[in-house]
């Protein structure tokens, strides 16, 4: 119990440091490398966020892992999601570390073996339906399941079906 409070004048000064340093390293990666690093467009830009996190927190609590080896760390996961942000204009690289958007209602037909692929329930889909203002089936175009895990509900009673047929052009049926 007496170790949970106990820090020493230097380990707190270590931590601190570290945590100024390894934090004005993530600002400059970010203005370097660019703001996707820190998207949710694609699985991908998420573990990157989840490694880029983690690594934070183990360089500045961390007594085994240097400053650094935090930076250096950190400088190679910004340049491997800069190398797959490269390789993603080619499709099967795409293919490969990209999940597919899915469709999980068109107009009023909710597409159950979707929600189970997706692993999303009805009650789910209700809520998103109801975030998304939807009142009535007919006003439902499509709802997708986005590849960041999110639920997109298209709706609108004058939607336009060249735009439609554009916004839906990657989603699997």
């Amino acid at each position: 119990m007496d170790n949970l409070l106990n820090i020493s004048l230097s380990g707190a000064y270590t931590i601190v440091l570290s945590c100024l340093g390894i934090y004005l390293l993530v600002i400059l990666f970010t203005r370097i490398f660019g703001k996707r690093s820190f998207s949710k467009m694609s699985s991908f830009d998420f573990a990157m966020t989840v490694a880029v996190g983690s690594l934070i927190a183990t360089t500045v609590l961390s007594s085994t892992v240097s400053l650094a080896e935090g930076a250096l760390g950190l400088l190679a996961i910004y340049f491997f999601q800069l190398t797959a942000a490269f390789f993603r204009r080619y499709k099967s690289f795409r293919k490969a570390i990209d999940n597919t958007p899915l469709l999980l209602m068109e107009k009023d037909i909710i597409l159950y073996n979707n929600l189970k692929k997706a692993r999303v329930t009805e009650g789910d889909l209700r809520a998103q339906l109801r975030k998304a203002n939807v009142s009535d089936y007919s006003e439902i175009e499509a709802v997708v399941f986005e590849t960041t895990g999110d639920i997109t509900v298209l709706h609108s009673k004058n939607i336009n079906n060249n735009l439609k047929s554009w916004l839906l052009t990657d989603v699997a049926v």
